[in-house]
């Protein structure tokens, strides 16, 4: 599987467990991560941010924790989640890597499940958004967020706000199932009605049929989840189709106007109503000091909510280093990740000790035009919010 293809799972399992039971002393000395990133394909720019914040992280804060060398592995899996699996596995018995992280999409996530398992490797989840996640794996942590955890105020606001009727368009893939079931039971909770629920196919999408069947319906607003990156080209045929003089209102969550290409959607764009965990424009001195650097290490590049992830993955990880005094086996490091908090970027996080998953303020924002850039200006906050799916499940 990994030099030949005759090398099974199996072999690979075997391989993992005597890498893990008989690691020379000498490998001690560094810590590496295996990070894991779509950087080519259709999410490459999920990559690049989050490589971009890592990086930052380490040019800011040193490359040793706990007297540990730490040592970064980027593999492109190509948004491919055979591949995901693969590499991780390679990153474990080839690299000696201690840690995994990055993963851009819920299948990328998902498919290092059994490796994480299997060699009790630590994996932090800086991007993928579905649930269920950190379920597959007590190895898994995350320091994105949810799809529940920032769909549920976009229900709440909405409902609160004049909205009676909405039509769901959502990529068809785990996010987008759970940002529909979530935004809809809350606005049905409070009084409003999903008139339709629409599914967009994931691959290669062409949104222009769908928001005509958005626009027969006559909804007073459309809830809107699609990956990162694709908010673009939906903001063109949202305008293109003429929902906004039909009188639509968009609601989404962040990803839609994502703040990496949120410039590039023009003024369609202005408006729009997102729940999330970041943006740019977030008014915090932690936040501008992060935006400043981050633009001055990349080219004036803005810095999105993937980054962040990325960042505060990297936080994590020093910060459980710190705890273990340099202990990245599964075990001690998982221990200390359970209830660590900081300030981020974002506002103050922490992690959940019961689901691993991050603790965080969700964000209601206006796209607006701010000194002639488009900026997700927030307005509302939603404090301390844990993921809602885990939390009903108890």
């Amino acid at each position: 599987m990994f030099v030949r293809k005759q090398f099974s799972w199996a072999a690979a399992v075997a391989a993992i467990s005597g890498l893990v039971a008989g690691a020379p002393a000498k490998a001690q000395d560094a810590v590496k991560i295996g990070l894991i990133l779509p950087m080519t394909g259709g999410q490459a720019s999920t990559g690049k941010q989050i490589e971009n914040a890592i990086k930052l992280y380490m040019q800011q804060k040193g490359d040793t924790v706990a007297g540990k060398k730490i040592e970064l592995v980027i593999r492109d899996d190509a948004g491919t989640a055979d591949q995901t699996r693969r590499i991780a596995q390679e990153l474990v018995v080839n690299d000696g890597a201690k840690i995994l992280a990055g993963f851009g999409l819920t299948p990328l996530a998902m498919a290092v499940a059994p490796v994480a398992n299997q060699a009790k490797i630590p994996s932090v989840v800086m991007a993928a958004g579905t649930a269920s996640i950190t379920k597959a794996s007590e190895y898994i942590t995350r320091t994105s967020g949810t799809l529940p955890q920032y769909s549920l105020p976009v229900g709440t606001w909405a409902a609160q706000n004049g909205i009676k009727k909405v039509v769901t368009l959502v990529s068809d893939y785990g996010p987008g199932i759970d940002a529909e079931k979530w935004f809809s039971k809350e606005f049905k909770s409070k009084g409003g009605e999903i008139t339709e629920a629409v599914r967009v196919p994931l691959a290669n999408p062409d949104f222009a049929p769908f928001l005509q069947r958005v626009r027969d319906a006559k909804p007073d607003a459309v809830f809107v989840f699609l990956p990162s990156g694709e908010g673009a080209l939906f903001m063109k045929q949202f305008a293109d189709r003429g929902l906004t003089e039909a009188g639509v209102k968009l609601i989404a969550t962040g990803d839609v106007t994502d703040d990496d290409i949120l410039n590039s959607m023009g003024k369609p764009a202005l408006g729009t109503i997102t729940g999330h965990f970041y943006a740019t424009a977030h008014d915090s001195p932690e936040n501008k000091a992060y935006v400043a650097a981050f633009k001055k290490a990349n080219a004036d590049m803005r810095p999105n909510f993937m980054s962040v992830g990325g960042y505060d993955g990297m936080a994590l990880i020093y910060a459980a280093l710190e705890k273990t005094k340099g202990d990245a086996t599964g075990p001690a490091f998982m221990a200390a990740v359970k209830g660590l908090s900081w300030t981020s970027p974002r506002g103050p996080v922490s992690i959940d000790p019961e689901t691993r998953d991050i603790i965080q303020n969700i964000y209601m924002r206006e796209v607006k035009d701010v000194g002639g850039e488009l900026q997700n200006v927030e307005f509302a906050t939603f404090k301390d919010l844990k993921d809602p799916e885990k939390a009903e499940a108890k």
